[in-house]
């Protein structure tokens, strides 16, 4: 069952700053978005333990290979994994049955909708919190026109409740998830060479949206009728929530500085004119930054009082641990610094463990043979996924 597991240390500092941080922390339920129980997954190796030096480690076991591009992650009830291929518009069924090669992977079907090319494609997914009475999922998706939202059934036609979100070669956005509200949160990029849809509250380019599941408009948004939650986002990947409700999301493709924020209700988070801190009142800093070499994050997932993103750029998960009102506590700590290349989605799986992806078969990436893959990240002092 375990293709590889290996040791991890935190970049520039060691693991163990970030497990002491963690090590008292219990985990709860899943976000309404990651429901089920977990799959039938193997005890971390020996090799995962301390060491004679005193360090923690992490183990990193490899789950699924011979992946093209995966791009959003979310569990069905079951403990199975829906991941969505941007490049080939598929959606793969990872789990929980396992043999010796790993999760088994099926595909369920193709969206012949999607149009993928560039950083368009087959993005993000969310599995309704009401599954199992409704069976229905949600995808984000290219066209040749537009990116939109959609809801179907698996192996079903999808059923378009959101267009007109703008298009581009890069920049598209794509993540989709439910908040502990209920609503559907969706994340858009700006589109356009300008930068000057963030800023527009006419456009839905450069926002995190909040709707139903029928599309509209949430109730309780800042502007009655407008599905638009914050703005000035650049390129956002990835969100999540801690167990107080706070909203984190991150920040790719600006020109200095990838980011992460704590995302407020009207909050305009400065893009173009803001990339990382700035010194304008009216735009919401980051909880923290870096440079883009380092940065240029996807997935965001959450473990407690530390925030994690994975990089494609950086090829690392960046570690954040956070206070109750969301500000930077302590130093960011790096983990899979450089172990797998470009790192795309990320989530808490039901165990607590983090899964998180590759993106090496892609521009910019040196993929290896296995790849793209599909990697359970577990702490071996007691914290997440501790079997």
């Amino acid at each position: 069952m375990i293709e590889r597991s290996r040791r991890v240390r935190a970049g520039a500092v060691t693991l163990g700053a970030v497990l002491a941080l963690t090590t008292a922390c219990s985990f709860g339920p899943p976000e309404p978005d990651v429901a089920g129980e977990p799959p039938n997954l193997p005890t971390p190796s020996a090799s995962a333990g301390p060491d004679s030096s005193g360090e923690a480690a992490a183990a990193a076991t490899v789950l699924a290979k011979g992946l093209k591009v995966p791009w959003g992650l979310a569990f069905l009830p079951d403990g199975a994994a829906l991941v969505t291929e941007r490049d080939t518009a598929r959606i793969l069924r990872v789990g929980p049955e396992s043999d010796t090669e790993g999760l088994k992977v099926t595909e369920v079907q193709r969206l012949t909708e999607a149009t993928p090319g560039g950083d368009g494609g087959l993005l993000g997914i969310a599995v309704s919190p009401k599954y199992a009475t409704d069976a229905t999922v949600f995808v984000y998706y290219s066209t040749a026109k537009d990116n939109r939202v959609a809801k179907l059934k698996l192996k079903g036609k999808p059923q378009p409740i959101l267009t007109g979100i703008p298009h581009s070669a890069d920049d598209n956005g794509g993540q989709l998830a439910f908040g502990p509200d209920g609503m559907l949160y969706v994340t858009t990029g700006d589109g356009s060479a300008s930068g000057n849809q963030a800023q527009n509250p006419k456009s839905l380019g450069g926002k995190i949206l909040r709707i139903t599941t029928a599309g509209k408009p949430a109730p309780g948004n800042p502007v009655k009728d407008s599905p638009v939650w914050s703005s000035g986002h650049r390129n956002v990947q990835g969100i999540a929530w801690d167990k107080a409700k706070k909203m984190y999301a991150g920040e790719s493709d600006q020109k200095k500085t990838g980011e992460l924020n704590v995302i407020r209700k009207g909050g305009n988070y400065g893009w173009p004119k803001a990339d990382g801190p700035g010194s304008d009142a009216k735009f919401t800093d980051p909880v923290v930054s870096w440079p883009i070499a380092d940065s240029s994050c996807a997935g965001v997932a959450v473990l407690e009082s530390m925030v994690a993103t994975a990089c494609l750029q950086g090829r690392r998960v960046w570690m954040v641990d956070v206070t109750g009102n969301g500000t930077l506590l302590g130093r960011p700590k790096a983990v899979l610094n450089d172990e797998f290349g470009r790192l795309r989605a990320l989530i808490t799986a039901p165990d607590g463990s983090l899964w998180v992806t590759t993106s090496n078969q892609e521009e910019g990436g040196e993929p290896a043979p296995d790849d793209d893959q599909i990697i359970r990240l577990v702490f071996s002092d007691g914290g997440a996924g501790r079997s």
